[in-house]
């Protein structure tokens, strides 16, 4: 006997609008508790000077773009390294060597997003890209 569970409502699960704005509710969470990091703070920040050096630059609406998703891509990394550092700590609030590992990985993550955010804003602003 095979059960069909697309028919069954979970007991308080959202659908449709309520779920939308559900889930858009704890992505501001996640922005404001992301908004407490310095590192992020930091990035926003670059984030903004990188678009007002394009906008000297003279730079092409599809360089803001690509430089855009890349800044995108670097906060969604930020905030799941900030998330691994959570629940390692939590895991793992003595020093070991498996809580090393993780926050190290997830910091050179990071330190690759950054170095490619930095590339392509150097790319656009040297070359003209």
């Amino acid at each position: 006997m095979s059960l069909d569970l697309s028919d069954r409502k979970l007991a308080g699960k959202k659908r449709g609008l309520d779920h939308l704005l559900s889930a858009a509710g704890y992505s501001l969470g996640g922005f404001r508790r992301m908004l407490g990091e310095t590192a992020f703070r930091h990035e926003l920040a670059a984030a903004a000077v990188v678009f007002v050096l394009f906008a000297l630059r003279g730079a092409e609406v599809a360089s803001y773009l690509t430089q855009g998703v890349l800044i995108l891509v670097l906060m969604a990394c930020e905030a799941l390294n900030t998330a691994i550092e959570i629940i390692v700590d939590r895991v793992s609030p003595e020093i070991s060597e498996f809580a090393r590992h993780a926050k190290d990985l997830g910091s050179f993550a990071v330190f690759c997003l950054l170095a490619a955010n930095g590339a392509y804003a150097a790319s656009v602003l040297i070359a003209g890209a």
